[in-house]
């Protein structure tokens, strides 16, 4: 019986794999919790951090946001509704093109966002060992799979 590398062994590929995901989705789970416990929707934290995470340079737009969470400009719409109304950021409208608004975190975000960034920071550093082991075993398996392509 031929002797299979573990490199290139499909089961261990898939169990790399299985293991990275649970241990993003673990912490994505703890994102969503911390999120609701602070008094947001998940979607309306990932909106704020991009929104307030984003570049001095950058325009930070309805567009922008939609693309930086995976949604429909109307879904993002709606969700920027939602989070005006609730305090949580400003929309005014450009200078440079007054066709789109600029999206601000508010006082009120920010407070709430700096709470959640500590609390998932402590996370991370907890987690980082565990992500970054699986990380480093899918990197194993890639350039493994890419070293026997060669040969």
């Amino acid at each position: 019986m031929p002797h299979q590398s573990p490199v290139t062994a499909p089961d261990s590929l898939l169990n790399t794999l299985a293991e990275f995901r649970y241990q993003l989705r673990s912490f994505l789970h703890f994102s969503e919790c911390a999120a609701l416990a602070a008094g947001l929707q998940p979607q309306q934290h990932q909106l704020l951090l991009q929104v307030a995470g984003a570049s001095p340079q950058t325009a930070v737009t309805i567009a922008y946001a939609a693309e930086r969470l995976g949604l429909k400009h109307n879904s993002a719409v709606e969700l920027v509704d939602r989070s005006e109304r609730e305090g949580l950021l400003t929309r005014t409208i450009d200078r440079e093109d007054g066709r789109r608004a600029i999206l601000k975190v508010t006082r009120k975000g920010n407070q709430i966002l700096g709470r959640l960034a500590g609390d998932h920071a402590r996370e991370l550093n907890e987690m980082a060992p565990r992500l970054a082991s699986a990380l480093e075993r899918v990197r194993f398996h890639h350039e493994g799979a890419a070293g026997a392509e060669v040969r």
